[in-house]
């Protein structure tokens, strides 16, 4: 499993998270053999039972025909609105103990796009767009090989904001973009051409982008992967931690002063504390008023980044109201 989004309905919490054969192992393997699933539990900290497969491989006629993953699960005027990514490719699917060529996997990796699936029941099916929410563009702009990682904010007039993450090129930094749409599922077209935290070193890469409106505030607010390369200290000063940023129009983000709010040490509720090799794909749950609760973040065995000694799990962390 690596990443998860988490929505009350129906008295229930109810995770939507991809997974794939853990025999596989990880490697390049959450881009060809995963898969979306449906899990609930009676408490948000869990356990979570299967429940469905979602979105299982459709055909390699679709842009998401042969894998799906990055979930974002939304309720807006009684629909639910599932949006993740998808990929589709020629070659052959890989199995248990195959090694898959990098020049494979990055082709695989350019086909990325977003994607929709809407139900009417939580519990029931998810019919998905057949065509994706948001292409690339051509090459003279910042975002023409991928569109993935979406995250949503729906307003409560139903116009919905997501950021997307692409870049330029391989090699070049991860970079995070911001589209509208006047209905959930609606046409989405960006609200600029240039990438949002745009920094000028090209080591700070950013991913892993979790949005959110606060109507309190009137607020868009922001937690994402400090993606820092190179020994760059980022902006956190920590390769992997979360940081914060907010804005007034969803375009210009001003990143806090004290941006760090998550690190990869955290505290378990048997009192121990560990360092986690990776804590990312950062989730919120959100209570009926609209606070923020919980924090889900993917993570697994092992003290180095992505070395999870054949393992990786979801993290819940119960938030503290401190103002």
């Amino acid at each position: 499993v690596w990443d998860c989004s988490v929505i009350k309905s129906g008295g229930k919490y109810h995770m939507f998270s991809s997974r794939w054969d853990r025999r596989l192992g990880f490697g390049w393997n959450w881009c060809f053999n995963s898969e979306i699933v449906h899990c609930v539990s009676d408490t948000p900290e869990g356990p979570y039972q299967f429940q469905n497969v979602v979105l299982p491989r459709r055909g390699r006629q679709y842009f998401d025909g042969m894998n799906t993953h990055n979930t974002s699960i939304k309720e807006y005027n009684g629909k639910f609105y599932l949006y993740y990514m998808g990929t589709t490719y020629g070659g052959n699917i890989p199995g248990i103990g195959d090694e898959i060529p990098e020049a494979y996997a990055l082709e695989t990796w350019n086909r990325k796009r977003i994607g929709i699936a809407v139900a009417d029941d939580i519990n029931g099916e998810f019919v998905r767009h057949d065509t994706p929410l948001l292409e690339p563009r051509d090459c003279s702009y910042w975002d023409c090989t991928i569109t993935t990682n979406p995250s949503v904010a729906i307003l409560p007039n139903g116009k919905t904001y997501m950021i997307y993450k692409s870049r330029q090129a391989i090699g070049k930094p991860l970079q995070l973009g911001i589209a509208v749409a006047d209905r959930p599922d609606g046409k989405f077209e960006r609200l600029s051409d240039q990438p949002i935290l745009n920094f000028d070193n090209e080591d700070f890469h950013i991913e892993d982008p979790f949005l959110w409106y606060d109507e309190r505030r009137k607020k868009f607010c922001l937690i994402t992967k400090d993606d820092c390369k190179n020994g760059s200290s980022g902006i956190t000063g920590e390769w992997g931690s979360g940081f914060y940023a907010e804005s007034d129009d969803c375009i210009d983000f001003e990143i806090a002063p004290h941006p760090k709010v998550y690190s990869r040490k955290i505290k378990w509720a048997d009192g121990r504390e560990t360092i986690q090799g990776n804590l990312e794909r950062p989730s919120v749950l959100f209570d009926e008023e609209g606070r923020p609760t919980h924090l889900f973040c993917a993570s697994g065995y092992g003290a180095d980044p992505y070395d999870f000694k054949g393992n990786t799990y979801i993290v819940c962390m119960k938030l503290s109201q401190s103002c």
